[in-house]
């Protein structure tokens, strides 16, 4: 059996209920979720929750990596999985844009359990040795392709867009994932790559020869900002303070939304979502020191007027917790009327000419609904 299968098929421990577990919170004896590849931030993260949840409460929770933005996603829509520990894709799987256009696919009700605000961020990694200071100086270098992952290629997109550029200003270099990229950029075959400035790789970057130092996304550059978020709708500006070569006193200037997410099919039983939410809450500080991201989950951390529409179920817990209000309630019903739309829009166009019309017909008809 290889690494990757093991890591795979892995069953991170399970027992019987033991004295002073928690009993207000039911979970099925058996729970899974899909996330990131081995190595990343997301599967770390996905771990450290795992353990947290089958130590708590004598459950059996499998953590299976996966490589690309639709292999995360169609476990739980099948129904093979319970949840998906996700990033931007998710973004693209409910709007059904990048991979999530294809005529097979479209638009996927996913809904929120919880989602972690931290002090990393998102940029590009680059070679500490590179002369690259800004991101119009990008022009010409060697970037990180992950053929896999759309949501990946348009973060890069994102990022060159702050400096005025797109992929047709630098040399594409195509990886295989997420975690490829990294071999690629320890290699020195890239000059950047996108991340999270918290992934372990990241780690391993920074005490390399060459070393690791982050691209600058400065909330200042308004022109540029606009130009990132016309391609990444879901970043905002972030003063990040976690990742190598960071700290409170060295913080970078990048981009960020709420990473990882916890996802689930809007059909998935409410109650499992509201246990699953609460159990998270409840064992916060056993997982929340594993990982820098982690401490994102706080329940004071969490974004109620993001791009996603939460679960029911998570609702539930989040109005005991005291945390969820009116607002955040309208913003939600918001984003269930667009949910309606896309839906819509989407059935009504026969799965043949879905790539031809697709993207203008749901440009059309969110602009009409107001959206």
């Amino acid at each position: 059996m290889s690494l990757r299968t093991s890591f795979m098929a892995a069953i991170l421990l399970a027992s019987t209920a033991v004295p002073g577990m928690a009993e207000d919170v039911k979970l099925p004896n058996t729970m899974s979720m899909t996330t990131y590849d081995v190595g990343s931030a997301g599967y770390a993260q996905a771990v450290a929750m795992g353990k947290a949840i089958s130590d708590g409460y004598g459950v059996s929770l499998r953590v299976l990596p996966a490589t690309s933005d639709v292999a995360r996603l169609l476990p739980a829509k099948q129904g093979r999985v319970d949840f998906a520990l996700l990033g931007s894709e998710a973004y693209n799987a409910f709007e059904g844009t990048e991979a999530f256009a294809a005529p097979e696919l479209g638009p996927q009700n996913i809904e929120l359990l919880i989602g972690a605000n931290s002090n990393n961020c998102f940029t590009l990694a680059l070679q500490g040795d590179s002369d690259i200071e800004s991101a119009a100086d990008l022009k010409g270098k060697r970037v990180g392709w992950v053929v896999s992952s759309p949501a990946l290629q348009n973060n890069v997109a994102a990022f060159l867009a702050f400096g005025g550029l797109t992929w047709d200003d630098v040399e594409r270099v195509d990886v295989a994932s997420f975690g490829a990229s990294w071999e690629a950029f320890l290699n020195g075959q890239v000059d950047a790559i996108t991340t999270l400035s918290t992934t372990t790789f990241a780690t391993q970057a920074a005490a390399s020869p060459t070393g690791l130092k982050w691209l600058e996304l400065p909330a200042e550059d308004e022109e540029g900002w606009a130009r990132l978020q016309k391609e990444k709708p879901q970043f905002s500006p972030r003063v990040a303070s976690d990742g190598p070569n960071m700290s409170e006193e060295n913080t970078v200037e990048c981009a960020g939304f709420p990473f990882p997410v916890l996802t689930a099919y809007s059909d998935k039983d409410a109650d499992a979502v509201y246990n699953m939410t609460k159990a998270l809450q409840e064992q916060f500080d056993a997982y929340s020191g594993v990982e820098a991201g982690l401490v994102g989950f706080a329940a004071e951390r969490q974004n109620f007027k993001w791009v996603l529409p939460y679960h029911q179920g998570a609702i539930k817990y989040w109005e005991e917790a005291g945390v969820w209000n009116d607002a955040a309630q309208a913003h939600n019903d918001k984003l269930l009327r667009r949910q309606q739309v896309l839906n819509e829009t989407w059935a009504s166009i026969p799965e043949e000419e879905r790539e031809a019309k697709w993207a203008d017909a749901r440009a059309a008809a969110l602009a009409a609904a107001g959206f």
